[in-house]
């Protein structure tokens, strides 16, 4: 089989386990989370205290047709002068061969001040918003014509959705959990029903995140800032991301990280039992152009058999801070 073949026989395979029932499904991962937690955790909302907007393109396992693209546009600030409120607007639209999915979200999370200082802040977090996901079945080629498990033009339905978090931070270290896909997850219906045989063809799934990072002065104008992300379905591997970040002069960040995927002792059902972990390894980089405006760049190599008909993972994002008038960061913000 050459090269070509076996990048469509990849494909196929991953949109088949997309529109299957399958029990380690995972939800959209950004590598550049550690510039912007609101996308995993809706507590963040105003942890920066200045209106921030950011905008990320990730286009994955290039060299693959139909591999996943993702866009995703948000920002966030606080209200009023003691800046307990903190709200923010994400708008995320992915495409993974014939199927898509584009989701709105309003954030709000409610900031408590836990010393005279006000460095730090205990923040719950509560996010809305609704997902329309579609499939073309134009796209989709198929053996027999007219398969009744292939819709017979492109298709759409709309999930609403909530999502909960709690996010804590000081100077020095931050700490957040949050809950994603509370109403859409295993509860959810059928996302789409064009066929009596065709039951459960697109189903999300209800995921944890932990995060968690520290800052360390490794010299006048150097810091080391590690950081950890857990996400878990309670279905499939447990995915763990480590992070660490080298901070030259507040301005040039330059880090990498590993990916893996652990089973963590969970049991599965017959034919899942050898789940394989989907491992990578990440190269981050974010430079401020001004003291407004940052650019961030990452690259994903996987450490697996699909690592020989794809050309890598490839992410950038754009960042634009807005000051606003009357108010004073207490410390800069690295979180």
């Amino acid at each position: 089989m050459d090269k070509h073949n076996i990048k469509r026989l990849v494909i196929v395979l991953t949109l088949a386990l997309g529109l299957g029932e399958v029990k380690a499904q995972q939800n959209i991962q950004f590598t550049q989370y550690i510039f912007n937690s609101l996308s995993v955790n809706p507590a963040y909302a105003g942890y920066k205290e200045e209106w921030f907007a950011q905008m990320a393109l990730r286009s994955q396992w290039t060299g693959i047709d139909g591999a996943p693209k993702t866009g995703q546009a948000s920002i966030d600030g606080v209200l009023g002068m003691n800046k307990n409120t903190g709200v923010g607007l994400q708008v995320t639209a992915d495409k993974l061969g014939a199927q898509s999915a584009t989701s709105v979200y309003a954030n709000y999370a409610y900031r408590l001040r836990l010393d005279a200082e006000d460095t730090q802040r205990l923040s719950f977090g509560i996010g809305a918003g609704i997902t329309q996901y579609g499939l073309d079945g134009n796209e989709l080629r198929t053996t027999y014509p007219g398969d009744p498990t292939i819709p017979p033009g492109k298709i759409s339905n709309t999930i609403p959705d909530i999502r909960f978090g709690v996010y804590y931070y000081n100077p020095r270290w931050y700490l957040g959990v949050s809950m994603m896909d509370l109403l859409s997850g295993d509860q959810s219906n059928n996302i789409f029903r064009w066929d009596a045989n065709a039951t459960s063809n697109l189903k999300r799934k209800r995921h944890m995140y932990l995060i968690g990072g520290a800052l360390f002065d490794l010299s006048e104008d150097m810091k080391l800032r590690p950081s950890v992300m857990v996400m878990e379905d309670f279905k499939g591997p447990t995915n763990v991301d480590l992070n660490a970040m080298f901070i030259f002069g507040e301005r040039v960040w330059l880090g990498a990280g590993y990916r893996m995927g652990l089973k963590m002792g969970k049991s599965y059902a017959n034919g899942q039992q050898n789940l394989r972990s989907s491992n990578a390894i990440t190269g981050v980089a974010q430079f401020y152009v001004t003291e407004r405006l940052r650019i961030g760049y990452s690259y994903d190599h996987i450490l697996s058999r699909l690592s020989s008909v794809q050309n890598g993972t490839h992410e950038v994002t754009i960042g634009l801070t807005f000051p606003q008038s009357g108010y004073r960061l207490i410390s800069p913000r690295f979180f």
